[in-house]
């Protein structure tokens, strides 16, 4: 194992007092792990937390700022934050008209940020969940019941911080996240393994003649091992389960080419052109791309692709200004 860190037990902690030393416009608690906007949100707005294993950045801590979440929780690499992490930043970033959780459709997350929310409401905190499950490859997986939460996670939380950032209230703002949940799919491929500093070993083996399609962003068992392929073919391989599992020529569509933390831009680029023009055959239109890395899994080589269904509303609230580090426009 080649990395840049120091010890293995400390990657997260030494990581955090990185972007507390980078990033002025964000505040980090060190003690409970945990990123938060150095400016608070008004008082009187609806505000929005989120948080995971480490390992997938910049999602969650990337996404704190105007425009985006006001707090992120930052668990171990690949390991679920505890919920006294989730309960410190629910009650911090209260501006008193509620907090929404966003959460990833892993077992773990889901189980700690339900407590958090319990103890929240025992501090008269309301606040209301909407759980992204947008992976269309496997039902269920080594770490979920049901459909992971992956590529979608991202669209939610910059689509859903414009409209906090404009005063829509809490049912609002649930309602808008559980929509944009309900109009979008992804799907995945690994080329390489990740090595977890902690383990130190590749997650899965895979030969230098496969990949991996349906992969999870923790290295977790996709559909099938397929022999290598010309970008051309990966692009139907991704595609093709999400367009059988909703239809998206109904209307405008944002496209997301996401990099898994270990492929140059230069193939996601090729990827996103690949995938363009399958798109283009098939009657859809994109409105809107984003294409980089935006939830990895450490340096695994590979990319997903999402796509997610939207209207006027959405596409007003996907161009309003966000300023975080790691997604920045109009501001």
């Amino acid at each position: 194992m080649k990395k840049l860190i120091n010890d293995p037990d400390e990657v997260v902690a030494d990581a955090l007092r990185g972007i507390d030393a980078a990033h002025p416009e964000l505040r980090v608690d060190h003690e409970h792990k945990v990123i938060y906007r150095a400016e608070p949100k008004t008082d009187g707005k609806v505000a929005l937390v989120s948080g995971g294993g480490s390992g997938h950045e910049p999602l969650h801590g990337g996404f704190v700022g105007p425009g985006m979440l006001d707090a992120a929780c930052a668990g171990e690499v690949f390991t679920s934050p505890v919920p006294d992490q989730m309960m410190a930043a629910t009650t911090e970033v209260d501006r008193g008209a509620g907090v929404l959780h966003i959460v990833k459709n892993y077992t773990g997350d889901v189980m700690n940020f339900d407590m958090a929310a319990e103890f929240a409401d025992g501090d008269d905190v309301r606040v209301e969940t909407v759980v992204t499950d947008d992976d269309v490859a496997v039902t269920d997986s080594l770490y979920t019941a049901g459909r992971r939460g992956v590529g979608v996670t991202v669209l939610l939380e910059k689509i859903v911080g414009a409209a906090a950032e404009e005063g829509t209230d809490l049912d609002g703002v649930k309602e808008i996240a559980e929509r944009v949940n309900a109009g979008g799919r992804s799907m995945g491929l690994a080329l390489t393994s990740c090595v977890v500093p902690s383990a130190g070993e590749p997650t899965f083996d895979l030969a230098d003649d496969e990949y991996e399609l349906g992969i999870g962003i923790h290295g977790e068992p996709g559909r099938e091992r397929l022999p290598m392929a010309p970008a051309a073919e990966l692009a139907q391989r991704l595609l093709t389960p999400i367009l059988d599992d909703h239809d998206f020529t109904d209307g405008p569509t944002i496209a997301f080419l996401n990099g898994m933390g270990g492929s140059p831009l230069l193939e996601l680029y090729l990827m996103y052109g690949e995938v363009r023009r399958l798109l283009d055959e098939a009657g859809i239109t994109v409105a809107r791309s984003l294409v980089g890395n935006y939830i990895t899994s450490l340096e695994m080589a590979g990319c997903s692709l999402t796509l997610l269904a939207v209207d006027d509303d959405l596409l007003r609230l996907w161009d309003a200004p966000v300023s975080t580090p790691g997604l920045r426009w109009g501001a």
